[in-house]
């Protein structure tokens, strides 16, 4: 969940995917995550595709990203994941 948005665990897990896979090898070439948006990945599930049409979304999906991080939310430790109760 951001925000009034909420998406299955699942679609998240796959956008973290998709946002490390983005990452290059050179940190001088990478994108700052800051200004990534996966909008243009062909593989983005298609819950992801309102948010594309937000100014916001890159910050969306910096948030999302940090909310899969190390399977945190299927043990509730972060406030972003919902459904825990």
């Amino acid at each position: 969940q951001d925000g009034d948005l909420k998406f299955p665990l699942e679609s998240v897990k796959k956008l973290k995917e998709l946002m490390d896979g983005n990452r290059h090898i050179s940190p001088r070439m990478m994108v700052p995550m800051a200004t990534y948006s996966p909008c243009q990945e062909k593989n983005l599930p298609e819950e992801f595709q309102p948010v594309c049409k937000r100014q916001d979304a890159p910050l969306i999906f910096q948030r999302l990203g940090l909310a899969a991080e190390d399977d945190l939310c299927e043990i509730c430790a972060n406030a972003a994941c919902a459904g825990c109760f």
